[in-house]
């Protein structure tokens, strides 16, 4: 039996919504509300995040995929259609490569099929020791304003306050487990490439956490690609209308293609 923590909302088609680092299955409320109208829309907590307990500090996303393959057969969830936000597309990447042929379609949400490089890597590395010295919260407390665009905090100042709240439901050893594991994660783009089914990316030009170059080298390889104008990592909620109806359509179009 599964130890995933999920909500679910709606009957159908089956789609599954990731979360990011720093986040739970709650920050897609919104968004599964919204959709649920036409889809059986799933939004899990990763191990160690939320309400899913992990064991450790360290795990891999080839790990995550299998939990979450068995998380699926425990339900019933056949041929879903992922959407994963940052961490969450890598997560979807690695049930990609575990599942291939079984999951409908994949979007990535300011996120990348490519692997850290060296800088990045570093960056993860000071990631954990901060977490280890200093904790979970003084962690997000930083780490969840920077994800919106300067000159946008003040306005969003409430749902970056709700963001910080959200993240706090992470667990100390869940946040330095999914450092590592992105810190470790290979390159998928070759993978991708070659998966014949819908692909989606949302690429937001002011995110300074998945680089808008880094988005604009790998368009090619998805079917369906957009570029929010003046959006950092946070799309889903920087402009939250306009990213659900990139969504909205991408399912419509993976279930009921022209």
């Amino acid at each position: 039996m599964s130890c995933i923590h999920f909500f679910e909302k709606g009957k159908g088609q089956p789609l599954i919504l990731i979360h990011g680092y720093c986040e739970t299955g709650n920050m897609w409320l919104d968004f599964a509300e919204a959709l649920s109208n036409e889809f059986r829309v799933l939004c899990p907590d990763l191990p160690g995040i939320g309400n899913s307990p992990i064991s450790g500090h360290q795990l891999s996303l080839e790990e995550v995929a299998v939990s979450l393959e068995e998380w699926m057969e425990s339900n019933q969830i056949e041929n879903p259609i992922l959407i994963g936000h940052s961490l969450g597309g890598y997560v979807s990447l690695a049930l990609l490569e575990l599942m291939g042929n079984r999951i409908k379609a994949i979007g990535l949400f300011h996120s990348t099929a490519f692997a850290d490089d060296t800088d990045k890597k570093a960056m993860r590395n000071r990631t954990i020791t901060f977490l280890r010295k200093y904790g979970v919260e003084k962690f997000v407390t930083s780490f969840v304003p920077p994800l919106f665009p300067e000159n946008r905090r003040e306005e969003l100042s409430g749902e970056i306050e709700d963001a910080i709240e959200d993240a706090k439901r992470c667990s100390l050893n869940g946040l330095i487990a999914f450092s590592g594991a992105m810190r470790d994660r290979k390159d998928r783009l070759e993978l991708l490439r070659q998966y014949s089914g819908p692909k989606l990316l949302i690429a937001g030009t002011s995110d300074g956490a998945v680089k808008i170059e880094a988005s604009r080298a790998q368009k090619d390889t998805f079917t369906h690609y957009f570029e929010l104008q003046g959006v950092g990592h946070m799309g889903m909620i920087e402009q939250k209308s306009e990213t659900l109806e990139i969504v909205r359509e991408f399912c419509q179009a993976v279930i009921s293609p022209a």
